[in-house]
């Protein structure tokens, strides 16, 4: 039991060390031009140079959150056992995480920008 408990508490682990691998990444090599291959992309973040880089900055803080909350849940996962002993919860779960990156992202750029 203690097994699969550590399976899916590695899952939230290995999901929040990848988003804050990522965050860093862009924190330290930003995308400097608009493109279609690396940085956060979305037709609102790509309809200037201002909404870009707004985007690139407030997108990897967004992903840090998301990455410590992931930790923090296989944490709690492990040493309280949440019960999380499915793919489909901690698959639901990282959904849910990387959706509240983009949502919160593209409200801040619907505030930032008005059209």
């Amino acid at each position: 039991m203690k097994q699969l408990i550590t399976q899916f508490t590695g899952i939230f682990f290995m999901s929040g060390i990848i988003f804050i691998l990522g965050a860093l990444i862009m924190h330290f090599f930003p995308p400097k031009d608009i493109n279609s291959f690396y940085g956060y992309r979305s037709k609102r973040s790509m309809a200037s140079p201002e909404r870009w880089d707004f985007a690139q900055k407030y997108s990897v803080k967004q992903l840090l959150k998301g990455g410590l909350f992931m930790i923090l849940l296989g944490f709690a996962n492990y040493f309280f056992d949440l019960n999380m002993h499915s793919r489909i919860p901690s698959l639901i779960i990282l959904l849910l995480v990387v959706g509240y990156i983009f949502y919160t992202t593209e409200l801040k750029l619907k505030k930032e920008f008005t059209e």
